[in-house]
């Protein structure tokens, strides 16, 4: 048996067709879906065992990247996406998958999607840089408590392309939660596996304490801004000719094709 994963597509995302190469790897079924087969009642949550909400523009970034997809999960399937995390099934945001989940409460910590005037936490705001950042970058798993990242231990090298991917706290008292829950999950490194300590471009983004991706703190939600699904095969290492072949962000899918089998 393979587990099903739901790619969510909007329009707008175009990164659908990399997620599912990844998730086939790593032993998962996939299936791209679009929003509005959901809202049809054509596919049900229920089926799936994963949820991926890939990278792109979905929406073409209007009023803010990721804000309507956002919209979309903390609204119209709310009840829908709230049953899937509290069930424990895997899910993940990669780039504009991972503003969406931050922008509907989901990361870092679950909000009441209709709560009045409740402030959110944090949020992925402009680069520091001023500008869209699109490189290769190295990731060093952190978090023992996310299902993603869980016994990973090489760092993983893979691409950024974002324009607002600078992961801000609404307090500086909510990055000592995200410690004591262990919830940081990758942070942006250099070329040694280190912390990049905001030095840039290791750190492409400015991001607080090099964070490159968060999970709740339940551990099966992650959002990260790289792109690991771009790098799961070592003919895809910029440096192949060179003799550099690894796939390095293979593992971390199959971590949650792994958990998810034993939903």
């Amino acid at each position: 048996m393979k587990p099903r994963a739901l790619i969510l597509h909007a329009t707008g995302t175009n990164r659908d067709l990399d997620a599912a190469a990844a998730l086939t790897l790593a032993g998962a079924e996939p299936e791209i879906v679009h929003i509005n087969q959901l809202r049809r009642k054509e596919k049900r949550w229920q089926d799936f065992q994963m949820l991926v909400i890939p990278g792109g523009f979905s929406y073409a970034d209007a009023l803010g990247a990721g804000r309507l997809f956002a919209l979309d999960l903390k609204v119209y399937f709310a009840e829908a996406v709230g049953a899937f995390v509290a069930d424990g099934k895997p899910v993940i945001g990669i780039c504009n998958g991972f503003q969406a989940l931050v922008k509907a409460g989901l990361l870092p910590t679950p909000q009441d999607p209709l709560a009045a005037g409740e402030k959110a936490r944090s949020t992925l705001t402009f680069n520091a840089s001023g500008h869209f950042e699109c490189r290769w970058v190295r990731l060093a798993p952190r978090s023992q408590n996310c299902i993603w990242t869980r016994g990973l231990l090489e760092p993983i090298y893979c691409p950024v392309a974002h324009g607002e991917g600078n992961f801000t706290l609404a307090e500086p008292s909510y990055l000592d939660e995200l410690r004591l829950q262990d919830q940081i999950a990758l942070v942006y490194a250099d070329e040694n596996g280190s912390p990049a300590s905001g030095a840039y471009p290791d750190n492409p983004n400015g991001s607080v304490v090099d964070i490159a991706g968060i999970c709740n703190p339940q551990g099966n939600v992650l959002g990260l801004m790289p792109h690991p699904e771009d790098h799961v095969l070592p003919s895809q290492h910029p440096q192949r000719t060179r003799g550099n072949h690894t796939g390095s962000g293979l593992p971390l899918f199959r971590n949650g094709v792994e958990y998810a089998l034993q939903l």
